[in-house]
């Protein structure tokens, strides 16, 4: 009498490959249907928000998935920080990548739900989980909430490629209706119902190294962002919760006016930053200041930003920008105060609206 799922090893023992012992590996497959159908639902979650119960993330005309990934851009790792910077200026590249990203979360989500070809969803949602980690890991404030999340999803997906479905899936439907499948290698490779084609002592080096490629990508990754390895806790070389500014190119022109980059490069993503202050010094000393009704009404023309997203405006209280922003600011002239600029050492002093104070040095341009 047949049943709905063939056993593997029922099938396996009319291989001519001469694979892994079948002994015990279907019980290995049925104790991981858990984590199979957990690491598909995450991603298949991921996808669905998009495509089917929030359709405004795939919306470009709304707050959609750009703004996301700009706010990952400050502390992303390997070089995704540039990559980022370049979709977002690149609208059809950046879109087709969301919509992709998107497809593959939620495809690879419902192949390993349903076990059909586990081994390939499952080497697919480990790249997702890197990516991920690199991308978004140094976010989180009391704990690296993405990296944590990235983490799990990279070794259970590290363990699904190895030990595949089992009977209760539709790779095993589909060899219970084509038994032929047991000798293709393909099938076994990227299927989850039989064994992996490898005499033991090769299956055993392919888990040791997927194992040793966990535990350092994980462990490393871990102990940048926040240390707790063989350093003490940090919140990491990007402040996930501190807002931060980096300053640069900043120019005093000849009728006074001031002219500087700014990018918002730390602190969280939950909340907008905010310059409530600014200053002009020369050698220490306060020559002009714009307080906050000033920088509150400061046009649309003095911010040339960077990326159409995350960005520096005007706000009701000062600057405000979100995490990721770039831009360059004009502040107005000071001549109306002071006739004259003479001399050197002239800096510009801005203060947060939590009382941090960020100051670079001014370049005199000459009429």
């Amino acid at each position: 009498m047949s049943t709905p799922f063939m056993e593997p090893a029922e099938v396996a023992s009319s291989s001519k490959s001469g694979s892994i012992d079948n002994s015990g590996w279907r019980n290995a497959a049925i104790g991981l249907l858990a984590v199979r159908f957990i690491q598909g639902f995450i991603y298949w979650g991921g996808g669905s928000r998009r495509f089917i119960y929030g359709p405004q993330k795939l919306n470009p005309h709304g707050h959609w998935m750009a703004y996301k990934f700009q706010t990952a851009m400050p502390g992303a790792l390997l070089g995704t920080d540039h990559v980022i910077a370049y979709l977002l200026n690149h609208f059809v590249l950046l879109y087709a990548s969301v919509i992709i990203f998107s497809a593959i979360e939620l495809i690879s989500g419902m192949m390993l739900i349903s076990g059909l070809f586990t081994r390939a969803a499952a080497v697919v949602t480990i790249g997702l989980s890197i990516s991920l980690m690199l991308m978004f890991g140094w976010q989180g404030a009391t704990c690296i909430d993405e990296w944590t999340m990235a983490a799990a999803n990279l070794g259970m997906g590290a363990a699904l490629a190895l030990v595949g479905s089992g009977a209760y899936s539709l790779d095993n439907a589909l060899l219970r209706a084509n038994p032929a499948l047991a000798d293709k290698a393909w099938f076994r490779w990227l299927g989850g119902s039989l064994p992996l084609p490898l005499q033991a002592g090769a299956y055993r080096n392919l888990a040791l190294a997927l194992f040793a490629f966990t535990v350092a990508f994980n462990v490393g990754t871990y102990s940048y962002y926040r240390g707790s390895v063989v350093t003490p806790f940090h919140s990491g070389p990007t402040s996930p919760t501190i807002h931060s500014y980096a300053l640069s190119n900043g120019v005093l022109t000849p009728d006074g006016r001031i002219s500087f980059h700014a990018y918002l490069n730390a602190g969280t993503s939950e909340e907008p930053a905010h310059i409530v202050e600014a200053a002009l010094l020369q050698n220490g000393n306060l020559v002009e200041s714009w307080d906050t009704a000033a920088l509150t009404n400061l046009p649309k023309t003095a911010f040339k930003n960077d990326f159409p997203y995350q960005q520096f405006r005007a706000g009701p209280y000062g600057i405000v920008s979100g995490m990721g922003a770039a831009a360059t600011i004009a502040l107005p002239s000071v001549l109306s105060n002071h006739p004259a600029l003479t001399g050197n050492g002239y800096s510009l002093r801005l203060t947060s609206v939590n009382g941090r104070v960020f100051t670079m040095p001014l370049t005199i341009t000459t009429p």
